[in-house]
Order: C-alpha cells, then sequence, then structure tokens
C-alpha cells in the first residue's frame, strides 16, 4: 500500500513550522507543493447535492461534492475536479485523466455504478414487478464478474502511469437502503434487499481491483448506515419525478458526513 502523501505534506509543513519558529532559513523549502486530482463519475462531481456549476455543464460539479469540500479544508497547491455524471471508465479514460502527472499527490475516484448499468437497475426495480427487478440485478452482477474488472484495471493502470507517486483512494457506494425501516418508495422488501446486495457485491469487486494495483479502497457503507433511504435520517434521494437524474444519489449531507470524512481518513 502507497505511503499517505497528504501525510507528507503534513509533516513537511509541520517541519516548516518548526523551522520558521528558530529562525532557520530553509524553512520554505521544507514546504511542499501538493496536487490532488478527483475524477469519477455522479457519486464524485456531487450529483444530488445542488448548486451545480454551471461551467460544468451536464457534468453537475459542486462545491458541495466531497473533492470540493476536502480541497477547501487542505488547501493543496493544485486541484484539478474533473469528475462528470454518467461518467463510465471509458469517460475517464477519455476525458478525465488530463490534469494527472508525476506531481499528482493525491487521486481520488468513484467509478463503475454506471457501467454495471446502475440506472437501469434502478429504473427496472421502480417501474416493474420484483421477479423483475431481482433478475436485472443478477444481470448486473453478472457483468461485474465478467467484464468490469477489466475496465477497472484500465482506469487504474492509466492513473498509476501518469500519476505514479499519487496516494489512489478510490471511494465505493453506499448501500441505498435501510431495510425493515419506514419508506414510502413503492419498493417491496424483497427489491431492496436485492439492491443492497448488489451495491455490496460492487463494492467487493472494485475494492479487489483496488487492492491489485496497490490502491486503497475506502467503503462509505459505514458512514450511510443509518442515513439510507427509508431511515429517519437519509443522506440518500429516494426516487424523485420532477428531478429524475438526482434519484438514489447522495444529497449534500450525504457528500459533507458520508464521504468526505471517508477520504479524509483514507488521504
Amino acid at each position: 500500500m502507497r505511503m499517505s502523501r497528504f501525510a507528507a505534506l503534513t509533516s513537511s509543513l509541520l517541519l516548516a513550522a518548526s523551522a520558521a519558529l528558530f529562525g532557520a532559513s530553509q524553512a520554505s523549502a521544507a514546504q511542499a507543493d501538493f496536487g490532488y486530482v478527483a475524477l469519477g463519475d455522479s457519486y464524485s462531481s456531487g450529483l444530488g447535492a445542488g448548486n451545480y456549476d454551471g461551467a460544468s455543464g451536464n457534468c453537475k460539479r459542486t462545491t458541495r461534492a466531497y473533492p470540493a469540500l476536502w480541497a477547501a479544508a487542505h488547501s493543496p497547491q493544485t486541484f484539478a475536479f474533473t469528475a462528470c455524471s454518467g461518467a463510465r471508465t471509458g469517460d475517464v479514460l477519455s476525458s478525465q485523466l488530463g490534469p494527472l502527472n508525476s506531481g499528482t499527490d493525491l487521486v481520488s475516484i468513484t467509478i463503475g455504478g454506471n457501467d454495471a448499468g446502475f440506472s437501469d437497475v434502478m429504473t427496472t426495480c421502480v417501474l416493474q414487478s420484483e421477479s423483475t427487478c431481482v433478475n436485472r440485478v443478477n444481470q448486473a452482477k453478472a457483468y461485474v464478474d465478467s467484464t468490469l474488472p477489466g475496465q477497472l484495471d484500465q482506469v487504474y493502470n492509466a492513473i498509476d502511469s501518469r500519476a505514479p507517486a499519487a496516494r489512489v483512494v478510490v471511494l465505493g457506494y453506499p448501500r441505498f437502503y435501510k431495510l425493515n425501516g419506514t419508506c414510502t418508495s413503492g419498493l417491496t422488501e424483497g427489491e431492496r434487499a436485492a439492491i443492497n446486495g448488489a451495491a455490496d457485491y460492487l463494492n467487493a469487486a472494485i475494492a479487489k481491483r483496488a487492492a491489485n494495483h496497490g490502491f486503497a479502497f475506502a467503503s462509505v457503507a459505514g458512514a450511510f448506515t443509518g442515513h439510507e433511504i427509508c431511515s429517519g435520517s437519509p443522506w440518500l434521494h429516494s426516487v424523485n419525478w420532477l428531478n429524475i437524474a438526482e434519484s438514489y444519489h447522495p444529497t449534500a449531507s450525504g457528500q459533507s458526513g458520508g464521504y468526505l470524512p471517508v477520504l479524509t481518513n483514507a488521504a
């Protein structure tokens, strides 16, 4: 596992502060040039959190997303935010890797959910029968077994080749539902359990590929426990017919209370 470059930055800044306290002339030399690049899909761009940057267009990036919140709290020397709503692994490869270089210290990413058919799974489960929903979930799991690992490998290899010294944090996806909770989503308990199981299945596959590349996998399932849909304090949007794209995405509280502390601990 790679050492945390943010930890190295912290040590460097402490050294610089100590040198300044004692009048050392090389205090400025101890300060590090720390670069952070945030890649990924809608869970990283911040879809669902609101206050979108109009310049990001359909990518729906927002200052309420965990990468922007982390950057605001830690003030890296450079911060590139290329995550985009709807992104698949191929989109990361074709349009998000430009800011990566040998000086990049931290990379964060969520990717794989759209490749596995996240949107179609949820649409099927909301509109069709329980058996059809479960069948569609099983199709997605089969894709995770057969195809997704190779796609993730391509992305992880590309990140490693462009930013070989970076600490890479691969964040997972939350479970959507609190089972046996108070819910008006219209889904059966069996459908909710199947969807939660699919999230765990996807996360396990992503974690395995990340580990094989020496990257850190950061689960958010624990952070969202007690804040799923059907809980008393959800950090995820349920189906929203007035803004369908935001359905099943973290709210601003999910970004700040769920994803941000997980990245902070892993970085």
